[in-house]
């Protein structure tokens, strides 16, 4: 015959949140002992100096920038559009594989930007980056109103936008 108890019966539990803090003390402590233990010992040494090899004078990066009214520059130094295949060929017969960065103002007119990578390829240079900015502001996107009309012929040129 079974007598009941009128207390409940509890089973035994081992709690692992309170194991699992006093473990990671106990790692924290022995971890901060043994590091302040370690004495670190050196040599002093008298180390060369680097040098680098000279520069060459053939340039490995161009970065081009074509503004609104068909301003393009070639490292923030204005060239005309007549003289852009030629300054390109130079490159290009300098080093063949320089690198172009290609970027365009927000109100730079889609045709200039496209005949300047198409000369780009005309050339026969096929390492060309695009600097890609985000559309911010009123009148970002694709409602945005079209590029005002360009300068005169007898402006000077615009001057680039420092990145």
């Amino acid at each position: 015959m079974k007598v009941s108890s009128p207390v409940p019966h509890k089973r035994a539990r081992i709690e692992i949140i309170p194991l699992i803090d006093i473990m990671f003390f106990l790692l924290a402590s022995f971890m901060m002992v043994s590091l302040s233990q370690a004495h670190m010992k050196g040599i002093r040494v008298n180390l060369p100096a680097a040098q680098g090899p000279p520069p060459s004078g053939v340039k490995d990066f161009v970065s081009i920038k074509v503004l609104e009214g068909n301003a393009i520059f070639f490292d923030n130094q204005y060239v005309s559009d007549d003289e852009v295949l030629a300054r390109l060929f130079d490159l290009h017969r300098a080093n063949a594989d320089v690198k172009i960065s290609l970027s365009a103002a927000p109100k730079a007119v889609y045709g200039d930007v496209m005949a300047v990578l198409d000369k780009i390829r005309s050339v026969g240079i096929t390492k060309v980056g695009y600097q890609i900015r985000a559309a911010t502001g009123p009148g970002a996107g694709p409602g945005a109103a079209p590029a005002g009309p360009a300068p005169p012929s007898g402006a000077p040129p615009p001057t680039p936008p420092n990145p």
